[in-house]
């Protein structure tokens, strides 16, 4: 299959899909043309972070993530800019998310999610002790790579809003409401390192129950709830997790357990190995300046895309379960926040389609070439549901439709797209193999 337009690149970077979405920037998947190595790009827009005067504190950000080389982090390669964005080279982790286990299989067994635990606990104190803070965690953004080994994302990138004022505290609420510490939500200035522990435990209640402790669709019930650190745990959990599950969901920040005593807790230290790595640290810090300077020197060059990403055999069969083509062309995937369909429809009329079927379901919509961002204009559980959609060119009269939660709740997407593919079932390509195996028998 040959390509119909030039694939855009960043520098020595060939860009692919879109794999994550925010506020302030997005991810796509990358490779590098020189080594053939697999890579996550982040794009910030260089207008936003001047808007919101955030240069410095990126800045700072990114050249103490340089430093920060912890197996269960995701590490940070180089930084790269053009005259309107700043791209960020980071490791491209290939096993999923976190989140995705649970949804999929439901909460684990003590011992599973202890081994978790360990990891996140080791990742965030290294982070800590060089002063770098995550204020955003909750397992989706715990990556798991291909040996199913824990990595945290966006350590030190995700809360690019927040300030430090002078009494040394931080005063911007912000993250997942139901992850997030009581003295966050008081907005009386808090302690980033005591504030990402707390999230830590009510990821390590998640993992063991399967559940939320604080979830409430009423915000000012979920406040008080996590306040006073109201919630019960499952009939299931052994002592020794409860114990130091209450030690950590504190509501008081000053008598919360710390990081030292965690790793002194009989639960926690059953089967704990402390990681051996290797720690290399880079004094270069040449590619932070320059990704923000406007000289044509220091910008790299960007190529922009005009017709569906074209798509060969062994993208297709990467982005199938295993090497099973089938999975591809099945409407009913495993619950997952992306999913995909095929359509002999020009690709025109896809995306005219999905506008019509989204737009009764109360979405707002952007098109740009062959993508769509579609926002719901009523906020959910977890803010304002993004969904975002592309089409790919796998054959000249056959496209691949991918439609990915870009915000929100993962359940309230998962409604979304079952909604949408019965508006498309005009639209979606079935082989003559499938017909006959839907046909009454």
């Amino acid at each position: 299959m040959s390509s119909q337009k030039v694939k855009r690149r960043v520098g020595k970077y060939e860009l692919g899909k879109t794999i994550g979405e925010g506020t302030f920037a997005k991810v796509r998947f990358a490779r590098n043309s020189e080594t053939g190595d697999a890579v996550a790009i982040k794009i910030l827009d260089k207008e936003k972070i001047l808007k919101h005067k955030l240069v410095e504190q990126i800045k700072r950000e990114i050249s103490t993530m340089k430093l920060i080389k912890h197996p269960n982090v995701v590490q940070l390669y180089e930084v790269m800019g053009s005259k309107t964005k700043i791209f960020i080279v980071l490791e491209f982790v290939t096993g999923g998310e976190l989140f995705d286990k649970i949804v999929n299989h439901g909460r684990m067994r003590e011992d599973e999610a202890r081994r978790y635990f360990h990891q996140l606990i080791n990742a965030v104190d290294y982070c800590h002790s060089r002063g770098v803070y995550h204020r955003d965690l909750k397992p989706e953004n715990l990556l798991l790579d291909a040996y199913g080994n824990l990595k945290i994302s966006d350590f030190g990138l995700s809360a690019l809003s927040q300030q430090v004022r002078d009494d040394g505290l931080l005063h911007t609420t912000c993250g997942t409401p139901n992850y997030v510490a009581p003295e966050v939500l008081d907005d009386r200035g808090y302690d980033g390192a005591l504030a990402d522990l707390w999230s830590c435990g009510v990821i390590l209640f998640v993992l063991l129950a399967g559940y939320l402790p604080f979830d409430e669709s009423n915000l000012m019930n979920l406040y008080r709830k996590i306040s006073v650190a109201e919630f019960t745990y499952p009939s299931w959990l052994s002592f020794g997790a409860m114990r130091l599950l209450t030690r950590i969901l504190d509501p008081n920040p000053m008598t919360r357990i710390t990081i030292s005593e965690i790793l002194e807790d009989e639960w926690f230290k059953k089967g704990y190995k402390p990681p051996v790595f290797e720690e290399k640290y880079e004094g270069n810090f040449n590619d932070v300046e320059a990704a923000f300077k406007d000289s044509e020197e220091a910008c790299v060059t960007e190529k922009t895309e005009e017709q569906p990403a074209a798509m060969n055999a062994f993208q297709l069969i990467s982005m199938s379960k295993g090497l099973n083509l089938g999975n591809l062309f099945d409407v009913e995937q495993e619950f997952k926040r992306e999913t995909r369909f095929t359509s002999k429809c020009p690709a025109k009329e896809i995306i005219t389609k999905i506008e019509a079927a989204a737009k009764p379901l109360g979405f707002d919509i952007q098109k740009k070439n062959y993508k769509m961002k579609l926002e719901h204009v009523k906020a959910g559980r977890k803010g304002n549901l993004n969904i975002a959609t592309e089409i790919f060119q796998v054959a000249p009269s056959l496209h691949m439709v991918e439609v990915r939660k870009a915000k929100g709740d993962t359940l309230e997407f998962h409604k979304f797209y079952k909604k949408l593919s019965s508006s498309l079932k005009d639209v979606v390509w079935k082989s003559d193999s499938d017909m006959q195996e839907q046909a009454p028998k």
